[in-house]
């Protein structure tokens, strides 16, 4: 045991001590586990292995990896898993509505077998969406020594001699309804987009959340970028271990970590890369467990004062493996602490401070990922929040260097992200046309299902720089073009989108911060609306849809 825990009570000492508890140590040893290695510090290793997405894949192996750390440091691990489900597969489909709620349900679990089983510290390797704020929310309840790893992000495929990820196969499905590419070429293209493990490529919820990581510090700096076929993964993993081994010795816990501070630094950090709609969602969640007000105006207020660094997918060039090569995300936080926009002082889970991380970061000299200060993509980060007569209580933008921020267009009506799906391919959107997808949001959808189907068809199909796109659902991080979710209240709740008919005129104004419908009496409207039943009457989904919260507040369950 390390010398300075000789002396602390440990939760698993309760567990596994004493006269009282010979039944559980006999369990034990029947499992493999030696009197000795019970006698150290526990250390729970969760992780989401999965054969239903390459997200996941590593996993297993990472998690040997981090094992071996754990008992170098004297520590002895214990392995156990939890769920995942794919956005990427599931999107477009009834299936995409569980991709939220088991955010819920994966924070719930890492809790429930860390309090069963008096773990003293934890690593949580992660890799989809969810899975990455889902183990920070548990860590954060918990408040136990812990650290967060990213198995990391796949390699771009290769596509008529460029780079490509899973967010030009979406898209090509709107070029092939438009004529522009063929079905062939989609063929072609769905086999090599994916050519092995790890979170989608670009800038989008997975290397988005990744980057919250590290920058608020639960993850070492330098592990997570690392990509997951990279050779130096598996000695990541492993110093995982060690990590988390001395953080329990110096007692470095989570409510240490995450301080206000820390959520505006993540913040910056994802709208300077120009990062997912979804952190928004993710951030307040995370500060509701920590008992930290922070809002939907903090994350604007933080974006405006944020320049656009990062040249990554979907709305630039690169991906999050060229990121890595260029230097990895301590490059970007080192630009953001010299420029005064994010707070080196801060402190992460090695114990040393973020500034002093990313100190030695060593960056390509040759690189074009990450721009300078004074040559900025955009003078304001990509986090953007808009408020009006449609969305009174927040709604959430993603603004790249080439969208659009301004649009004024009649309101096309769907109650259905299927339905909205099928009117883009039939080409019945119309340049101009503000393309309206209401009870998606948490509860009415119920799981705030993202819209990628949607808005890729739509950009595949050419109408990017004509059509906006409004809902109270979610967008994936590989979404682009003017795209408002989030908007809240949602219809479902009888808020402002259920009151709009086909023709309203809706008018967004990016750099006015305002969501509105022109000339309508929503009140008069929304006195007559009657709700929708609910579409789950029973099950997970219902027990979801009652007990969720707002968007605005971060989506979490009560």
């Amino acid at each position: 045991m390390p010398s300075g825990l000789n002396d602390r009570e440990l939760p698993s000492h309760g567990l596994y001590r004493g006269r009282s508890r010979a039944a559980a140590r006999s369990y034990l040893y029947g499992t493999g586990f030696t009197p000795e290695d019970l006698r150290r510090p526990i250390v729970g290793v969760s992780h989401s292995w999965t054969e239903t997405m390459p997200c996941n894949l590593t996993h297993r192996q990472l998690a040997e990896q981090a094992k071996a750390g754990v008992r170098r440091s004297g520590g002895t691990p214990m392995e156990y898993s939890t769920i995942a489900i794919s956005d990427g597969v599931t999107m477009g489909t009834e299936g995409m509505k569980m991709s939220l709620v088991s955010r819920e349900l994966i924070a719930d679990s890492i809790e429930l077998v860390t309090r069963g089983h008096a773990f003293d510290a934890l690593i949580c390797i992660v890799g989809c969406d969810k899975t990455i704020p889902a183990a920070a929310m548990a860590l954060a309840r918990l408040d136990r020594p812990g650290i967060v790893l990213y198995s990391g992000t796949i390699m771009p495929g290769r596509f008529r001699g460029r780079d490509v990820t899973l967010g030009e196969v979406f898209e090509t499905i709107g070029a092939v309804a438009a004529g522009k590419m063929t079905e062939a070429d989609l063929a072609e293209m769905e086999l090599v987009a994916c050519p092995g493990p790890g979170g989608c490529g670009g800038q989008f919820t997975a290397n988005t959340m990744s980057m919250v990581m590290e920058v608020i510090g639960l993850s070492p700096v330098g592990f997570n970028s690392i990509p997951a076929v990279h050779e130096a993964k598996a000695g990541a993993a492993e110093r995982a271990g060690t990590t988390v081994m001395r953080a329990l010795e110096a007692d470095i816990r989570p409510s240490h970590v995450l301080t206000r501070a820390a959520f505006e630094n993540a913040t910056a950090a994802v709208a300077a890369s120009g990062g997912s709609t979804n952190a928004a969602l993710h951030l307040m969640a995370m500060a509701g467990e920590v008992g930290i007000d922070f809002a939907l105006d903090d994350i604007d207020r933080i974006s405006r004062r944020t320049p656009l660094l990062c040249d990554l997918l979907p709305g630039g060039r690169f991906t999050a493996a060229d990121l890595h090569a260029a230097g990895g995300i301590a490059v970007l936080t080192q630009r953001l602490i010299n420029g005064g926009y994010v707070d080196g002082s801060a402190l992460t889970v090695t114990g040393r401070t973020l500034g002093e991380e990313v100190g030695e970061a060593v960056e390509r000299p040759d690189q074009e990922v990450v721009m300078p200060l004074d040559r900025p993509l955009r003078g304001e980060g990509g986090l953007v929040v808009l408020r009006g007569n449609l969305a009174p209580e927040g709604s959430v933008a993603k603004i790249t260097a080439h969208t659009h921020t301004s649009h004024r267009g009649p309101a096309r009506i769907f109650d259905r992200e299927e339905d909205a799906y099928d009117a883009v391919i039939s080409r019945s959107i119309q340049p101009g046309d503000v393309v309206v997808i209401r009870y998606e949001g948490p509860r009415g959808g119920p799981g705030m299902r993202e819209m990628l189907a949607v808005t890729a068809a739509i950009l595949g199909e050419g109408l990017g720089p004509s059509v906006a796109l409004i809902t109270d659902g979610r967008f994936s991080g590989a979404t682009n073009g003017l795209m408002v979710g989030h908007v809240a209240p949602e219809a479902y709740g009888g808020g402002p989108l259920a009151a709009l008919r086909d023709g309203d005129i809706i008018r967004i104004d990016v750099d006015a911060r305002t969501l509105d419908v022109e000339g309508i009496d929503l009140a008069h409207r929304l006195a007559e609306w009657v709700p929708p039943p609910p579409r789950y009457a029973t099950g997970a989904l219902a027990k979801y849809a009652d007990h969720v919260g707002s968007a605005s507040l971060g989506a979490r369950t009560s």
